[in-house]
């Protein structure tokens, strides 16, 4: 049963890390064009440069849950690679449910105001010829950390799957 839920959650987790890095492709075109217009043909968009930003903010935000899942995670190595598998495991377990998961809630629920704020402004950017509908960007944060969430219950799942032998 655990090993089933493992799977659709990586699954689920594989699929938004796709989405990230088509993300990443358009980010880079974006940049480019961006270079292209303002150093050869001396035009340059305010909107193109707050994409820009607006996708790589996407990218880091949903990329955690990504690197959470693959092991891309930042730990101390030189101490947690001398432990046993199950020793991995199990601080893999606990560091997750008391300290990943109260953080990812955290902000999840505390950017809610956040958004709702700049949704019932009608949030813009300031800049001339900038993005409108800025809350869709800043909803992005509510979104990717409750995603982090998810993607933390299939990271504790895989350990407890380590843990037991079932893997």
């Amino acid at each position: 049963m655990l090993l089933k839920i493992e799977t659709i959650i990586e699954s689920v987790v594989d699929i938004v890390g796709k989405i990230t890095s088509i993300l990443l492709l358009l980010m880079i075109f974006n940049v480019f064009f961006d270079v292209i217009m303002r150093y050869f043909f001396r035009n340059s968009s305010v909107g193109m440069q707050e994409m820009e930003w607006h996708l790589f903010s996407v990218i880091i935000l949903f990329g955690i849950s990504v690197a959470l899942k693959d092991e891309g995670h930042v730990r101390v190595d030189f101490l947690y690679e001398k432990y046993s598998v199950r020793k991995k495991a199990m601080i893999n377990i606990l560091g997750t449910i008391f300290f990943l998961l109260p953080l990812a809630v955290l902000v999840s629920s505390g950017s809610w105001g956040f958004v709702m704020d700049s949704f019932s402004i009608n949030e813009i950017s300031e800049d001339p010829g900038g993005l409108t509908h800025r809350w869709i960007i800043k909803s992005m944060i509510p979104f990717s950390f409750i995603f982090l969430i998810f993607s933390s219950i299939g990271y504790v799942v895989k350990n407890v799957n380590i843990y037991r032998g079932a893997k």
